[in-house]
């Protein structure tokens, strides 16, 4: 007999996030914003009813008092011809006014303001992408579900807590994307919390019901049978649980058999049961990427340590800067990497802040196969573009880092400046235009990307650094700070040690700018050498 296991119903609306669907930190400020009119407006209302509320309960008490006195003595009082006049006033006139102050609606400037500022309001595939944004969290700085759903995160200054039901949204979210592992860790999480008491909307059943058929998923049968006959002890109805049971139990005889046929050596076929854990990954180096995002496997000897230094750098005696030199610091040896410290001022960062704010938009990266722009998995952030015609301090930041390079930034792209909020990441890759990719940089006419500058306009709470996994290096934010490293080698190869990263931010935000200067016009600023990797 042959029993067919019952697939939990996809529960979300169909419309769901792209592969790192991203909301920026001053999109979510504008909605703090938002909530806090929206309270004010409902705080308005409720003022408007208990006002109403008084005035008819004003209204009842005193006609309680009058029809009490009226009853004792009915014709004794419509006797009284002021009496007589007055009922019939109140019945023709006043008990109308009553009905229509008790019709009347107090809401309507509650939602008025509700529905215009509706369209302002995150979306199902908004839902989404926040909760893939705290998965990958999870994932990157291997942080537990407990940890998470308490609020014990580094840096935090507004602690908060998720509940039973936050817990089994996760879950719901990781089995649409048929991502079983974080399923079963998010509905345990969930199930835990019920257990120890806590009040909510969502039971136990449910989450048992999601749970064991994402544990059965992994290959877990055992576990996935035990969870089923749980649920069952709670429901013993339950349609899909009682289909599930009989088509576990079905599995767990014929693999039971299989083995005891093995076991006699009529077969040489062994169950390999299923792994478990994170589905496979697209991203080769995901581990090491993720472990230099947690300041682990950082590669720097100290032998190699010795042979970095600060110094003062005056730009080749660039007259901007003999007097007032900038401070540079090796960040690492190879690839090169130079940080530039208090190079950007505060007023600056703002102004630069300022004026990308109403530009920004899901960040873009260059398809290898067309060349144009397109959004991509990997790079999860918004960002603007900014040149240097619409504002003198984008001007003189351009020429600060001419100046500070040597490099000629005529060519270069406009100044990028992006944000990244809650999970805000760009996942492994090259600035530069591989062999493979000839025509990615064939509209700008200016040769590939030779080198990148690259400002942090903000501190980070935690999370958020420039790490480069292919050497094992890992730069933090510092707000007025810049790295400047080069892509491309001065023969013109690129230089594969630089694929880097922007590794999650965990907690707070992170505003960047960069610059991408080109080829062209550094034929005598930076002349090829003879060797292929100088």
């Amino acid at each position: 007999m042959i029993w067919c296991i019952f697939i939990l119903g996809i529960l979300l609306p169909q419309s769901f996030a792209h592969p790192g669907f991203f909301t920026s930190i001053g999109q979510m400020t504008d909605l703090i914003h938002t909530e806090k009119d929206l309270v004010t407006s409902l705080k308005d209302y409720i003022k408007a009813e208990e006002d109403k509320l008084e005035q008819i309960k004003k209204w009842a008490e005193k006609l309680d008092r009058l029809t009490n006195t009226a009853t004792k003595d009915p014709e004794g009082f419509v006797g009284h011809p002021v009496n007589a006049f007055k009922l019939v006033k109140r019945l023709n006139t006043e008990w109308s006014e009553l009905e229509n102050l008790v019709l009347k609606d107090m809401s309507d400037g509650f939602i008025s303001n509700l529905t215009i500022q509706r369209q302002y309001f995150p979306n199902d595939e908004d839902q989404v992408g926040a909760a893939k944004a705290l998965l990958r969290l999870q994932d990157t700085y291997n942080l537990d579900t407990d940890t998470i759903s308490k609020g014990n995160l580094p840096g935090v200054k507004h602690k908060s807590f998720l509940t039973a039901e936050d817990c089994f949204e996760l879950g719901k979210v990781a089995y649409t994307e048929a991502d079983y592992y974080h399923t079963e860790l998010w509905m345990e999480q969930a199930l835990r919390q019920l257990e120890e008491g806590e009040i909510s909307t969502i039971d136990k059943v449910s989450v048992l019901d999601y749970l064991s058929y994402a544990v059965y998923q992994q290959g877990d049968l055992d576990k996935a049978l035990l969870l089923t006959k749980k649920l069952l002890e709670l429901d013993p109805e339950h349609q899909r649980a009682n289909g599930n049971l009989k088509y576990f139990e079905y599995i767990m005889a014929k693999e039971k058999d299989a083995n005891k046929s093995a076991s006699d050596g009529q077969s040489d076929k062994k169950t390999t049961p299923r792994r478990k854990g994170v589905a496979v990954d697209y991203l080769p180096e995901r581990q090491k990427y993720e472990m230099l995002c947690r300041g682990e496997g950082i590669k720097m000897t100290p032998r190699r340590q010795k042979k970095l230094f600060c110094r003062y750098h005056d730009g080749n005696r660039n007259p901007k800067f003999i007097l007032a030199p900038a401070k540079q610091e090796d960040e690492w040896d190879k690839p090169r990497i130079i940080r530039f410290h208090d190079i950007i001022s505060d007023a600056e960062i703002e102004i630069v802040k300022d004026l990308a704010k109403p530009r920004l938009s899901r960040a873009t990266v260059h398809d290898p196969e067309t060349g144009k722009l397109t959004t991509a998995q990997y790079r999860v952030s918004k960002s603007a573009w900014l040149s240097g015609y619409e504002n003198p301090v984008v001007s003189r930041i351009n020429m600060r880092i001419q100046d500070l390079t040597g490099l000629d930034v005529s060519t270069a792209e406009e100044l990028q400046v992006a944000n990244y909020g809650v999970g805000g990441q760009y996942e492994p890759h090259f600035d530069f235009a591989r062999k493979d990719e000839p025509d990615a940089f064939k509209e700008l006419g200016t040769g590939n990307r030779i080198a990148t500058w690259l400002f942090y306009m903000s501190d980070v709470s935690a999370g958020g650094a420039t790490v480069f996994p292919e050497v094992g290096a890992s730069v933090w934010p510092k707000k007025g700070t810049a790295v400047f490293w080069y892509n491309l080698f001065a023969s013109g190869e690129g230089d594969y040690s630089t694929r880097h990263a922007a590794c999650p931010v965990l907690v707070g935000n992170k505003w960047v700018s960069n610059k991408w200067l080109h080829e062209r016009g550094q034929e005598f600023r930076r002349p090829c050498t003879l060797s292929e990797l100088e």
